[in-house]
């Protein structure tokens, strides 16, 4: 059974987003999708200084098995790229809450628009 921690909110494309202060955000993939990807060989990182938008495409993942893109669950603009995926994008399967996140989001208002995931509801949709 994949690993949801209960302090991160989910997408339904399989992400998750922990909060880091009232405007700024950390995004990566969830244990469910790097166990359904398989190995991890490459990733493209969301570009720094680059606006993203809620359900938009801002990077992507390739596995031994497939390619999948990366969705943002929040608008906002990318502050900080974790670069060492770059190098070791497979951090991701063995880590994918903590040294496998991706990005960091700002965004403008403190309030999120954006239809998030509990914990719960990320567990019934991955059952």
């Amino acid at each position: 059974m994949s690993s949801v921690p209960a302090e991160l909110k989910y997408t339904k494309e399989h992400e998750w987003i922990k909060e880091l202060s009232a405007t700024k955000f950390r995004i990566g993939i969830t244990d469910y999708a790097q166990s359904a990807l398989g190995d991890i060989v490459y990733i493209q990182l969301p570009k720094l200084g680059s606006e993203v938008s809620a359900n938009k495409v801002c990077g992507e993942v390739e596995s031994t098995k497939s390619v999948s893109e990366i969705y943002a669950p929040i608008s906002g603009k990318v502050v900080l790229a974790n670069q060492k995926l770059e190098s070791n994008p497979e951090v991701i399967n063995t880590d994918p809450y903590g040294d496998g996140w991706i990005a960091e989001i700002e965004i403008s208002t403190p309030s999120l628009q954006e239809v998030l995931l509990s914990p719960e509801e990320y567990q019934s949709l991955t059952a």
